[in-house]
């Protein structure tokens, strides 16, 4: 039975800016990012790991470099691993994608979101599960092998895991530097670990502190255009982030 474990790359400068980095170049681990890969050798010390699996994605062979530092083991690149092809949303800022028509679609149909002049989620899926099952099957049942991806390309392997359609695999959180674990039987997948970092804190993130005193009762925020009023933008809560979360 092979273990496999999903690694998802450390944060980002593009997670901290709110921008979809998708496949452009450059995007590198910030400061906290570079920290929480040291940390994930750290919390892997005493696993004996088989094979080291990246995406080319410069920002995954920083999280895997000390891994590879600590097993002495070669990292391969699985190009089926890569970030999804976002197309015309590259580059652009997360806060400005909530208007567009296709952010619902991505919500909640993600099966038949296709990313203009990008790829679709069904192919990412399509790639990236095969990827992970011909490494399994390739190393063997005793291997355990760990890969070094995406929160969407984790996101969609898991889903496949689970037994679940790719249209809820929104319902799914990978955060940076996360680990999930799958055990490939001949006859089913176990998924042993979710978005595991070993911390709490998440669950209640702290207040953010107040920029600026609060209005009183009866002030109303104007704006260009408002009449007067404050018009709200589409309220994307309950919404998931292109390419996961980004802290």
């Amino acid at each position: 039975m092979s273990v496999v474990i999903l690694l998802r790359h450390g944060q980002s400068t593009a997670n901290v800016a709110g921008i979809l980095a998708g496949r452009s170049p450059d995007v590198f681990l910030n400061d906290k990012g570079l920290e929480q890969a040291e940390a994930v050798a750290a919390r892997l010390d005493g696993i004996t790991i088989d094979a080291l699996v990246s995406s080319p994605m410069e920002r995954c062979r920083q999280t895997v470099a000390p891994l590879a530092a600590a097993t002495g083991l070669p990292v391969r690149i699985e190009p089926r691993l890569a970030e999804v092809d976002y197309g015309e949303w590259t580059g652009r800022e997360l806060k400005d994608l909530g208007g567009e028509k296709l952010w619902q679609t991505v919500q909640s149909h993600p099966s038949a979101a296709v990313f203009p002049g990008g790829e679709g989620l069904a192919e990412v899926s399509v790639r990236a599960v095969g990827a992970i099952r011909e490494l399994s099957a390739e190393l063997g049942p005793d291997a355990v092998i760990l890969v070094c991806s995406h929160g969407d390309v984790i996101k969609a392997v898991l889903a496949d895991a689970l037994g679940l359609h790719l249209d809820g695999f929104q319902r799914i959180v990978v955060a940076p530097a996360s680990l999930s674990v799958v055990r490939y039987t001949p006859l089913r997948p176990f998924v042993e670990r979710v978005n595991d970092s070993g911390e709490l804190g998440s669950l209640r993130p702290a207040p953010k502190p107040e920029t600026a005193p609060a209005a009183a009762p009866d002030a109303v925020a104007a704006g260009p255009g408002t009449g007067g009023r404050h018009q709200a933008g589409p309220d994307t809560s309950s919404d998931a982030v292109p390419g996961g979360v980004t802290g």
